[in-house]
């Protein structure tokens, strides 16, 4: 659609950004974002759109989404997105957030780790409207000449000003030349991509912000940095991750999705609907306000994210599926129905080693046992209340760990 007329163009502009500002943390710089948005609708030219992920593994989960997502309302609005696999900067490993130096991956991990990234993508993506591209395609033509123009553009002031990395050095812990070069090689993406808007999370601020600084010495017009928030996992405290187990994972099934949407705070529940649904803004508010006065259910309301979730990364039918699943298990139990089934040995074993070593239901001792100790812990709707007591593995049998979380034995 092309606007000719100055109001209809401000009202585009108004439009979009709208749009785009929702979920985000901050946008650097907004009124530079808004002069972009109005070029672009005035001469027809869609901006130039760059999300960079580095391929350390394979699972994607919501957190990863959230950018993921807002690529998706750039490219609705048919802005070009430039989908940037870091192929060459995933083997030294983005330092944001640690407390030491990352081993270097090899080529052929990083080559494993994205195998199945695009295939995940495309649940969110229409991988047909986007350009991937790799990042070794151009840094490893550079030679030590042009390195070393790139390091020119920085101090070693402004490198340890980052606060990882002035942390690591308080401590006495070392902080590896290499990781200077990460945020460096990270900008020089961008003035490689021509990128006119760069997406990263609010860890991401320093890395982003270099990218502005080396368009700027090359002469290009500067990126908007447009800093995403990083979600907050299942427990609603620490970031989503694997490795904490507070995860929704884009594969997910419907019945698993749903039922970990229902495990979350009533709190959290509107932070999800903002960042990773579709609903508007409007409603998500109208709804706080109805839980509020007493006029909705903050259940009721938890089912409808869980379903507004499925349907994005599955389908409607699905959604009301899950939905009905989950009612049937936990507020009819009818276990009559598909409950997710794991396979164990059919020997004794204690509760705490049941539920965190061999079903993975939950991912600490220390939390089992708070479980078990609460009557939280039911073997075929029989609470066990004794952390030392020994369950006998039979087959069929229902294991059920706190409210939302049901295997059957097979």
């Amino acid at each position: 659609m092309s606007f000719t007329n100055e109001a209809e163009i401000k009202k585009e502009v108004e439009r979009q950004f709208d749009i785009l500002k929702r979920g985000c943390d901050e946008i650097i710089n907004e009124s530079e974002f808004k002069k972009k948005l109005e070029k672009s609708i005035s001469t027809n030219t869609p901006l130039r759109i760059k999300l960079g992920i580095d391929p350390s593994g394979t699972d994607l989960h919501f957190g990863h989404a959230v950018p993921l997502r807002k690529l998706k309302q750039f490219q609705d609005l048919g802005h070009q997105v430039f989908f940037l696999i870091g192929t060459f900067t995933g083997r030294i490993g983005d330092p944001t957030g640690k407390s030491e130096t990352r081993k270097m991956l090899s080529a052929e991990q990083v080559q494993e780790n994205i195998k199945t990234y695009l295939d995940q993508v495309s649940l969110i993506l229409d991988l047909d409207k986007i350009k991937v591209v790799y990042n070794g395609d151009w840094l490893e033509k550079l030679n030590l000449e042009d390195v070393l123009r790139l390091l020119s553009q920085f101090t070693v002031s402004q490198m340890i000003s980052r606060e990882d990395f002035a942390k690591r050095l308080s401590e006495n812990k070392p902080v590896s030349l290499i990781e200077f070069m990460y945020p460096i090689l990270q900008g020089y993406d961008s003035v490689e991509l021509r990128a006119d808007v760069e997406l990263g999370a609010t860890e991401q601020k320093f890395n982003l912000l270099r990218g502005r600084d080396l368009q700027k010495n090359a002469g290009q017009e500067q990126q908007v940095c447009m800093i995403m928030p990083i979600l907050e996992g299942l427990d609603g405290v620490e970031k989503m991750s694997k490795s904490l187990n507070n995860y929704i994972g884009v594969k997910d099934s419907p019945n698993d999705m749903f039922g970990k949407v229902m495990s979350v705070s009533d709190d959290l529940m509107y932070r999800y609907y903002e960042v990773i649904t579709e609903v508007a803004q409007e409603e998500i508010a109208k709804m706080k306000e109805e839980i509020n006065n007493g006029t909705l259910h903050p259940m009721e309301a938890k089912k409808r994210l869980g379903e507004e979730v499925v349907k994005i990364y599955h389908n409607e039918e699905e959604s009301k599926k899950a939905r009905e699943w989950f009612e049937n298990v936990f507020s009819k139990k009818n276990l009559d129905v598909d409950l997710p089934e794991v396979e164990l040995e059919y020997k004794e074993i204690g509760v705490i080693d049941l539920l965190v070593r061999e079903t993975g239901l939950l991912s600490s001792t220390s939390e089992a046992r708070r479980l078990v100790e609460q009557g939280g812990f039911k073997i075929n709707d029989e609470a066990v209340k004794d952390v030392k007591a020994v369950v006998k593995i039979q087959n069929g049998m229902v294991i059920r760990a706190g409210k939302k979380k049901i295997v059957k034995v097979k």
